[in-house]
């Protein structure tokens, strides 16, 4: 039986939603010599991909939500793995040489008929980073050092879009990528011990970022659109909204500005407000970015520090 939204069902050992492995924040690069292996943080969206047994392709977000019609591109070149792979790993579109975070919450946010256009228009990459299933078989209570061979070889024949992160396990190296590509778009490095099964639902991982604060996309607001309350936000590697605390007074007023030169909203939702529970907002096309500042307390609070200008993507 189809799932909602067309969606074809997986067989398997390893069937959508999944809960994915996330990582813990570090403020200094990991050493452990044999024992770690490091890759480039890009600059996307999570994504899990299965090819199932019988040729079905369904492409889940980190939150579990499945946007196979969003990235018809991506399901396309998804039928050249074999049948019962399913990998985890970010979705990007480069432009200009560098990662494009708007651009893929553009891509993310197409309804199922605007799509084909969007991916003709801004066509994106898989950076794959694990491989959960291989063959049928669940390779997620297997070390990640050979997940990764795994994972290369399935890739290697493959070509773009569809590829494999980077990895090495000379810290020295990860050094210069941490140095050198975030030029690129990658905000930092990820750091899994070689050792260590792939752990859904834990933060196993380690992420160094360049720094506290991060690029998000702005897709609604609370309160009034002159002087909004707050800015609804999809940040970097995770397509759940969040809605950030109040904005300064010279922030409602910025954005509000920002806000009359889109589109009148059409249509909203609801997101999670800290210390308020779920609150409604409007939506805005995924045309307008923030720099934003996330705490680490207990109760994070994401702080809009600046707006960023950003050109109109569709949705």
């Amino acid at each position: 039986m189809p799932r909602p939204g067309g969606a074809p069902v997986v067989k398997g050992p390893v069937v959508p939603p999944v809960r994915v492995a996330l990582a813990e924040a570090v403020h200094a690069l990991p050493r452990d010599p044999g024992r770690l292996a490091y890759e480039p943080k890009f600059d996307g969206h999570r994504m899990v991909l299965f090819r199932g047994a019988a040729g079905e392709v369904v492409l889940q977000a980190r939150s579990g939500r499945l946007v196979t019609a969003a990235f018809p591109d991506l399901a396309e070149a998804a039928r050249a793995l074999p049948d019962g792979t399913v990998l985890d790993g970010e979705v990007v579109v480069w432009s200009g040489g560098r990662t494009d975070f708007a651009a893929v919450q553009g891509r993310a946010a197409a309804t199922p008929g605007r799509a084909p256009a969007l991916a003709r228009r801004l066509p994106a990459s898989y950076a794959a980073f694990d491989v959960l299933a291989a063959d049928g078989a669940d390779l997620r209570p297997a070390p990640y050092v050979r997940r990764r061979e795994r994972l290369e070889a399935l890739l290697s024949g493959l070509g773009p879009p569809i590829q494999a992160v980077p990895m090495t396990t000379d810290p020295d190296v990860a050094r210069d990528w941490f140095e050198t590509l975030p030029a690129v778009g990658v905000e930092g490095l990820v750091v899994k011990r070689l050792d260590e099964p792939y752990r859904a639902g834990r933060r196993a991982w380690r992420k160094l970022r360049h720094t506290d604060t991060r690029d998000a996309v702005v897709i609604g607001f609370t309160g009034p659109r002159e002087r909004p309350s707050a800015l609804v936000l999809v940040l970097p590697d995770d397509d759940a909204p969040v809605v950030s605390g109040p904005l300064a007074p010279r922030l409602r007023a910025e954005a509000g500005a920002a806000l009359r030169g889109l589109p009148e909203p059409v249509g909203g939702g609801t997101a999670t407000a800290v210390g308020v529970g779920e609150v409604a907002y409007r939506s805005v096309p995924p045309a307008l970015e923030a720099e934003v500042a996330q705490g680490t307390t207990r109760h994070t609070v994401t702080t809009v520090l600046r707006l960023k200008g950003g050109g109109e993507r569709g949705g």
